[in-house]
């Protein structure tokens, strides 16, 4: 059971106005300013995945994961568009859960969060940077860019790069005709409903998830598609649901091969730009002036992260003009029903409460939309391990935060 409250405490109000500061930045200026961690010590890739990096390294590579492998660009527009501050701000937060009664301060201590940024209606109520980060920090998305790289399916088809949803992939990507993914659908992919054998376990060296990351340290052009291609069948397509980083290096050649545009050019055509992001981002890429990693390794500051969250909130429609098909965002943020069960997974989005969903990276990284409480939330964390260190449980409180608007 969570309940929750808001109330008025004058010290956090105090904390929270200061943290606000500043919030509106135009895209100039921040290009213009030197990064402030770019001479930091940092860890390996292999550390990050093992979670065998002390605190302050981690902290340090995961704002400076550009350093980790080559990486394009996802080029910002001339104008950042206004994150205005709201004369209410969110002065007070706290919710219940088993008898324990939890504040915005046990969240941000607990779970390691090193920023957060909460939109309500437009506004920011409430922004914070911890860990030694600034506005300007980059912070690495992990998994999150999963649900950028299915939107850029959604542009692709709203734009007639993509017929069908329901395309085979073989129709864009040829080299995986006979292969496991051969019968495999767009909506398969998105979907992660292949019926291609994978193992995610982050941390066992022998899991498929590894081999692609030692595919990607490896940097040969075409290796982690050459593996994916490698895999065995286990299920037919939309039979099974399995979780696997691998179908997002697929969705993310399809983007390539449908549009004829690198991946992080299409993301700053169809959204960067459009949307008024303040500052570029960086992706990684597979090999040097290789294809983007479809499911991790983008590199974005945290208001960015939040404009992406308000961009699925207004369904994918900027300016009056529509991104992504109509409907698109609800389809893509609902559960699933594969094979007679109802799986908590879209379109590489995650349901949650309500109609609410969320962006998901390991590590404690969100980006999480409420349509009911026209609420965003970007939050970055660097928790200890990939999976299960959150000191408290984050579904929980973005529930009871949902709820705090009520």
């Amino acid at each position: 059971m969570i309940t929750s409250r808001v109330t008025i405490a004058s010290t956090f109000a105090m904390v929270l106005a200061l943290s606000s500061v500043g919030s509106v930045v135009s895209a100039a200026s921040a290009a213009e300013s030197p990064y402030p961690h770019a001479d930091e010590p940092i860890g390996t890739v292999r550390q990050v995945y093992d979670g065998k990096l002390y605190p302050d390294i981690q902290v340090n590579t995961f704002r400076n994961i550009d350093r980790l492998f080559p990486t394009r660009t996802v080029a910002r527009g001339e104008t950042a568009s206004a994150l205005p501050v709201s004369d209410q701000p969110l002065t007070g937060f706290s919710y219940t859960v088993d008898g324990q009664t939890y504040d915005l301060y046990d969240v941000l201590a607990m779970n390691r969060v090193s920023g957060m940024v909460i939109i309500r209606n437009g506004e920011i109520l409430f922004e914070k940077y911890l860990l030694g980060n600034t506005e300007d920090t980059r912070w690495m998305s992990m998994s999150v860019v999963k649900s950028m790289t299915a939107a850029l399916i959604g542009a692709a088809i709203q734009d007639g790069y993509i017929d069908s949803i329901d395309d085979p992939i073989v129709n864009y990507l040829p080299r995986f005709d006979g292969t496991a993914y051969d019968g495999v659908t767009v909506r398969n992919l998105l979907q992660m409903t292949s019926g291609v054998a994978w193992n995610e376990t982050y941390t066992d060296p022998t899991s498929d998830r590894r081999r692609m990351l030692e595919a990607q340290i490896s940097g040969q052009p075409g290796a982690v598609l050459e593996l994916m291609a490698s895999l065995p069948r286990a299920a037919e397509p939309g039979s099974v649901w399995n979780y696997s980083t691998g179908e997002t290096q697929l969705a993310g050649a399809l983007v390539q091969a449908a549009t004829g545009k690198p991946v992080a050019e299409y993301l700053s055509e169809k959204i960067w730009t459009r949307m008024g992001m303040e500052a570029d981002a960086n992706w990684w890429l597979q090999s040097p002036d290789g294809l983007e990693v479809g499911g991790s390794g983008l590199s974005a500051t945290l208001r960015d992260y939040a404009r992406f969250g308000l961009f699925l909130l207004n369904d994918g429609v900027i300016d009056g003009e529509r991104v992504l098909p109509e409907g698109w965002v609800e389809t893509a943020s609902t559960p699933k029903v594969v094979g007679g069960e109802t799986v908590p997974y879209g379109y590489m989005l995650w349901p949650m409460h309500g109609r609410s969903y969320a962006a998901e990276g390991i590590f404690g990284q969100y980006v999480f939309v409420d349509p009911d409480q026209n609420l965003v939330v970007a939050m970055w964390s660097a928790q200890p391990k990939p999976l299960e260190r959150a000191g408290l449980n984050e579904y929980q409180f973005l529930q009871a935060l949902s709820e705090s608007f009520e």
